[in-house]
């Protein structure tokens, strides 16, 4: 290094002394800028030099290139830092690998799947340029109409806190410094899935003791796995949005659980603070509020910039309060290396990476292990020898945009003339069931009715596909309309004419195999409650279409369960399986309260036993742990994948509890015959609930450990386990 090398250019120095140096020589408005991050999609990008943001995203390939030649004109030279919404695969890539979605990837309950989801994720976004992708999403799911639900890991904290751990763990890659990684975002922090209606963004009637019973956990985990950013949600809690919340993200994000990377808020989240929630009279007030709360990185707002150089020059902040989060956001920058090498878009390489074959192998392995059988009356397997033709019918099974699900070109987060995934890169229903039919077997296709219109015209000639072939396919579900940001739904049903479609096939009295591709849990009419079999997908991604005509046709043996709650109808919100215990009655008058699929429901082609369900210990002592033994037996014709599930439940607590939690789970592979003990280690953790003064405790007393293949009370084995104070 030479003597007129600036310190904070000098790699053989501390981050902390490069931060400071860097930090010493920039002005207010640099400081501003930094922590600003900007909406690139515009062909202008001037405001990189005027206003010298520190990140930016929705900005890909040469135009990429463009930005960062701006970027190291600045004074100072300070590298972007460039995010991206890579949600199931590089998403709005043209090409790239597209995953099923969280809500389906769940369904595997294979942390080691999702890592490798993660991985490939990132190894295609590098070469385009990209450092941080927007995901995992780690809210709960509790209100099915919320629009993004199919964005979540299900309902229960421990397994969207193992499964999004798992995935940081893909993105992150060895660390910060690694030049395969990409930076991992734990959103939204947190309650923002606590709606009311179902409505987006509405005021969440979350109590600090309600996030840190069910909310906070699944972040607590994903702070301690590594997570390097974290996102508010877009809600309030108490009367206070999350974006000026001191408590939830000063507090307890940072000074209780000790996180060090940064925190962004949402689009536009401080702009959010004066045009809706209206709790700022201004920008410069609405600055002010943000950087207090403990927010390093604005999202989208550009009024932040006046309205933070504004409340500075008015004594309304110190500029020690703008250092901060800018300290914050610079010692990211120095760890992951981008003062040395800024990550450019590398497109000969991306053309190498995105979509290699190894990619789709392994996009199609998810794409198996996410298939839930929910329902077989023992027509599944189709023997193709029984079997002369086939009626393929239904809005979703051709449909390459519903498949891919919300996230992904096509997608309202685009707009339309930004294109979509190459269709030959997608294998709908229909191409799967195409490509592994035996010669000779007739296929019929027919689309049959609209999901955003009521149009019934294309009944008629489904009916007669479906009568003049031995078996039915019926793909149904949801639409691009009905799912995502801002559509949450007012029902569940069906929509357009989906109802009175398979009304119709049912009555043609040929087997039916209802096929679900849809974002979220969907109430089903009485014509496919009824029918042979159930096969829930959600969205598959772009192998969807193989892995279900694999399963139709046997080369498959589902191994899928769900991680949410399938309701038999929209008014038994909310389902999920953990209920606080102490409600009048065990039923509606009208209907009754369990769901049509439970959490943790999965079929097979073959069929399991449990039993001997043993502890290597009768009591617990503090800071203890027991390990779980149960015998699962494979007493099928088939070799297949047994999910087992480990709940706890505290009989009697000091505040209401919920009737169980899952604490545990395993997969085990089983050949015909073939008998494992499987063991789980339950941690001392595993036995908290968090009391009335919300803290986490472990209260000395009985407890049930269940155990078995779903969380249906009739599923599971039961043992006592005493622990003591």
């Amino acid at each position: 290094m030479s003597e007129q090398t600036p310190a904070y250019r000098n790699p053989s120095l501390s981050v902390e002394e490069r931060v400071a140096d860097l930090l010493g020589r920039m002005t207010l408005e640099e400081k501003v800028g930094q922590i600003i991050m900007w909406d690139a999609r515009p062909d202008d990008l001037s405001f990189i030099n005027s206003r010298q943001p520190g990140s930016i995203l929705h900005i890909l390939g040469e135009k990429l290139d463009r930005a960062m030649d701006l970027a190291a004109q600045n004074r100072l030279g300070i590298p972007l830092l460039v995010g991206e919404d890579a949600i199931h695969g590089h998403s709005f890539w043209k090409g790239a690998t597209i995953f099923p979605t969280q809500l389906a990837l769940a369904c595997s309950w294979n942390p080691d799947l999702l890592q490798q989801v993660g991985r490939v994720t990132a190894v295609e976004a590098i070469p385009t340029g990209i450092h941080w992708t927007f995901s995992p999403v780690l809210c709960l799911t509790r209100d099915l109409r919320w629009g993004r639900t199919g964005e979540t890991f299900g309902e229960d904290p421990y397994l969207i806190g193992e499964l999004g751990a798992a995935l940081i763990r893909g993105y992150q890659g060895n660390g910060l410094d690694d030049p395969q990684a990409i930076l991992a975002t734990a959103k939204h922090y947190a309650g923002y899935s606590e709606t009311q209606g179902g409505r987006d963004a509405s005021e969440a009637d979350i109590s600090r003791r309600k996030l840190r019973s069910y909310f906070l956990p699944p972040f607590e985990r994903a702070a301690r796995a590594g997570a390097m950013t974290f996102m508010t949600g877009y809600q309030s809690m108490e009367g206070v949005p999350s974006t000026a919340n001191r408590w939830l993200l000063t507090d307890v994000l940072k000074d209780e659980w000790g996180f060090k990377g940064v925190l962004v808020t949402d689009w536009d989240n401080v702009g959010r603070l004066v045009k809706e929630q209206k709790v700022c009279a201004d920008y410069v007030e609405a600055a002010v509020v943000a950087v207090r709360a403990g927010n390093d990185i604005m999202m989208t707002t550009p009024e932040f910039y006046e309205g933070a150089i504004e409340a500075v020059r008015t004594g309304r902040l110190a500029e020690s309060e703008i250092d901060a989060p800018c300290a914050r956001f610079l010692a990211l920058k120095f760890r992951m290396g981008l003062f040395e090498n800024p990550r450019r878009p590398n497109l000969p390489k991306a053309a190498v990476e995105i979509g290699r074959a190894d990619h789709r192998a392994a996009n199609l392995d998810a794409a198996r292990q996410s298939l839930v059988l929910l329902q077989n009356n023992g027509l599944l397997p189709l023997d193709p020898a029984q079997l002369k033709s086939i009626a393929v019918i239904g809005p979703n099974a051709d449909d390459d945009l519903q498949q891919l699900g919300d996230w992904s070109l096509g997608a309202p987060q685009h707009p339309p003339e930004a294109g979509k995934h190459p269709r030959e890169k997608t294998t709908t229903v229909l191409d799967g069931i195409h490509a592994l039919a035996p010669a000779g077997l007739t296929i019929r296709y027919e689309r049959g009715c609209s999901i955003v219109a009521d149009d019934l015209t294309g009944i008629p000639a489904a009916v007669a596909a479906a009568q003049a072939s031995d078996v039915v396919v019926a793909v149904v579900g949801d639409h691009l309309n009905f799912i995502g940001e801002t559509l949450s739904t007012a029902t569940l049903e069906l929509q357009g004419g989906q109802v009175a479609l398979l009304d119709a096939l049912a009555q043609t009295g040929k087997p039916m195999i209802v096929v679900l591709i849809n974002s979220k849990p969907l109430v089903l009419p009485a014509s496919a409650k009824s029918a042979a079999a159930i096969v829930e997908l959600f969205n598959p991604g772009m192998e969807g279409g193989q892995a279900l005509a694999e399963a139709l046709f046997g080369l498959l043996n589902p191994s899928g369960k769900l991680t949410i709650s399938i309701p038999v109808h929209v008014g038994q919100q909310p389902v999920f399986y953990s209920q606080v215990r102490g409600q009048h009655g065990t039923r509606y008058a009208d209907l009754t309260q369990e769901p049509l699929f439970p959490f943790g429901h999965g079929l097979s082609y073959t069929e399991y036993a449990y039993a001997n369900l043993r502890l290597d210990k009768s009591t617990l002592s503090s800071g203890e742990s027991v390990q779980v033994a149960v015998d699962v037996t494979n007493v099928g014709q088939r070799a297949g994948v047994e999910i087992v599930q480990v709940y706890v439940s505290d009989v009697v607590t000091s505040a209401t509890w919920v009737n169980k939690a899952l604490k545990g789970f395993a997969r085990v592979h089983l050949a015909p015959g073939e008998k494992k003990t499987v063991r789980v280690e339950l941690p001392w953790p595993a036995f908290e609930i968090v009391n009335a003064p919300g803290e986490r405790v472990v209260e000395p007393g009985e407890f049930e450990i269940l155990v078995g293949p779903s969380s249906r009370d009739g599923d599971l084995l039961k043992t006592k386990l005493v622990v003591e104070a």
